[in-house]
């Protein structure tokens, strides 16, 4: 055996015999289960280690430690670790796709530079579905403004098409973008991408103006009724809860605790305020009145991930039977 003919994983193989068992395991705790098979097939190889051959592995183990001094990490597992470990599972999603999409080549980014209006210029004579490939790889607020400004003959099923879209091959994006690269000089995507889909669609009528989204909504109903019925259910917002009769209101309060209502209601409108007021005990009332007046100042996303969650148990009790959501709020169940 001769240092000079010691691979790298014959060195390792050596330097953790002599490091000996209980350390050695430590150490293959930080492999991976490829490296450990490595190392160990080294070692099952040898039977005899030199006294020359310890010092010199030792000695060149003392040097890369000289050499790279520092702390080794993996900032990616690192990253994603940190974000999982973020209080608020919504929260916690949401930054881990936008840390996720961050990490990928942007499919179509030009578009995502170019005003909203130009873009649709450039679209509208382009197949719906096409339109639909492109804005799903865009962010929210700008597909809204480009969906906004398409001919209104076409908005609906672009909107429809989005939602059924789940993943999109790069070979697709690359005609597209090949298609388009003249104008625009688009760059391809390298894997496949999660992009579309009922989130994506509720996403973009949340973010449109002039009532758009309920004129999109109503021609979606003419293709696929079901579909149109559970976006508008995605849709259904805090503030919506003020449509509904006393009964059903009263119905969601028992499943909420003070504390949760009180953060809820941090920014919800008065209007909003009173009906759940009018629902609740005076007593009640009044607390929840006094720890708003007392309550400092806390993280929108806190305030918005709680509302979202009372609205959660609205809508798990509207599949449970027990009330009616929507714009007529709490028909009377029969």
């Amino acid at each position: 055996m001769a240092i000079e003919t010691l691979t790298g994983v014959n060195r390792v193989a050596v330097l953790l015999i002599c490091l000996g068992e209980e350390a050695t395991a430590k150490i293959f705790e930080e492999l991976s289960d490829d490296e450990i098979r490595q190392v160990t097939r080294a070692m099952a190889s040898i039977d005899h280690i030199p006294m020359n051959i310890k010092e010199k592995v030792f000695n060149s183990f003392r040097e890369s430690q000289n050499l790279f001094a520092g702390l080794f990490v993996k900032g990616n597992s690192f990253a994603k670790n940190a974000i999982a470990a973020t209080s608020g599972e919504q929260r916690s999603k949401f930054l881990m796709d936008q840390f996720l999409s961050g990490m990928e080549t942007k499919s179509l980014e030009t578009i995502a530079l170019m005003a909203p209006l130009m873009v649709a210029g450039l679209l509208e004579q382009e197949h719906p579905q096409t339109v639909a490939l492109i804005l799903s790889t865009q962010h929210i607020e700008h597909a809204a403004e480009i969906l906004t400004h398409l001919p209104e003959s076409i908005r609906a099923d672009v909107a429809y098409r989005i939602s059924k879209i789940e993943k999109v091959s790069p070979v697709v994006l690359s005609r597209i973008e090949d298609a388009l690269h003249r104008e625009i000089g688009l760059v391809s995507g390298k894997t496949h991408k999660k992009v579309g889909g009922i989130d994506a669609v509720v996403g973009i009528l949340n973010h449109m103006k002039n009532n758009l989204d309920a004129d999109i909504l109503e021609d979606m109903e003419q293709t696929d009724p079901e579909m149109a019925e559970e976006i508008r259910k995605k849709m259904f917002t805090f503030e919506n809860l003020i449509a509904l009769d006393g009964r059903s209101l009263q119905m969601i309060l028992r499943e909420v605790n003070n504390d949760s209502l009180t953060l809820a209601l941090k920014t919800a409108s008065e209007q909003m305020k009173e009906k759940i007021f009018a629902n609740m005990s005076s007593r009640a009332a009044d607390m929840i009145r006094d720890d708003l007046d007392a309550m400092g100042p806390v993280r929108l996303s806190e305030v918005e991930l709680m509302q979202q969650a009372i609205v959660k148990i609205a809508l798990k009790l509207e599949e449970e039977g027990k009330l009616v959501l929507g714009s007529g709020g709490g028909d009377e169940l029969v």
